[in-house]
């Protein structure tokens, strides 16, 4: 099976049904951001018992069996592909020192950094940042939209699922040959970023009374300072 082509299909596949959710599903909720609450939370049970059941304990293996320095190894090559399309946001976003600045971690790490496993461009102040065509159409003054759980791939916006289209094709692992390396690399990054949540993931259930509530409103929070870039202003139109 073609994981990457599957995978690009599940997320076009989730953003159609969101779309028909929106049209077709009575709103069961008091939160303004999040009309689709009932919908929201079957999904959230949901995936919920796929990670319980599938991917937390997977990536428990994983985190206790490969080495540390593999791990971030694996993080930090999967990190750097995504600088590149970070470096396209920013430049949608008309900040071009942020653009170079991801395309200067690029090239430093493809390079001196062994293909992306070192992360030599951090250590020399080249700060990451992590954009995505969610945040860019946030930018141009696309309104989020109600909050969304879409299946398997968990939080999201109308915004951020209008958008996926686009992130796909923005990865470039999606365009790696032959298509083994490419399926058993994309499996491998799943379970590495699950890993990379474990400590999360627990805290998260011993602390929490609503764990659908603190996930929602934490993953909005985020967005919206991701938008801004961290300078959020007080009363942002639609976004709150």
């Amino acid at each position: 099976m073609n994981y990457a082509v599957t995978l690009s299909h599940l997320r076009l596949g989730a953003a159609a049904a969101a779309i028909l959710v929106l049209t077709g599903c009575a709103s069961t909720a008091n939160n303004p951001q999040d009309p689709l609450e009932g919908y929201n939370r079957a999904m959230f049970t949901f995936n919920d018992a796929v990670d319980r059941t599938v991917l937390k304990p997977v990536a428990t293996g994983y985190k206790n069996v490969v080495p540390g320095f593999a791990q971030t190894g694996v993080g930090n090559f999967f990190g750097n592909l995504s600088d590149a399309w970070s470096s396209v946001n920013n430049l949608l976003q008309g900040k071009p020192e942020q653009a170079g600045t991801d395309f200067g971690r690029v090239a430093l790490n493809s390079t001196f950094g062994i293909f992306g496993l070192l992360d030599i461009a951090s250590e020399a102040g080249m700060q990451k940042s992590d954009e995505d065509f969610g945040q860019t159409l946030g930018k141009w003054g696309v309104p989020s939209g109600p909050y969304l759980i879409l299946p398997l791939l968990g939080p999201s916006t109308v915004r951020d699922t209008a958008a996926l289209p686009a992130d796909i094709g923005g990865d470039i692992w999606k365009y790696k040959e032959p298509a083994n390396w490419r399926n058993i690399g994309a499996g491998i990054r799943v379970i590495d970023t699950r890993a990379s949540l474990l400590d999360a993931s627990g805290l998260l259930e011993d602390a929490a009374l609503d764990r659908y509530e603190f996930l929602r409103d934490g993953y909005l929070q985020r967005r919206q300072s991701q938008v801004y870039d961290g300078d959020v202003p007080r009363q942002p139109v639609d976004e709150q």
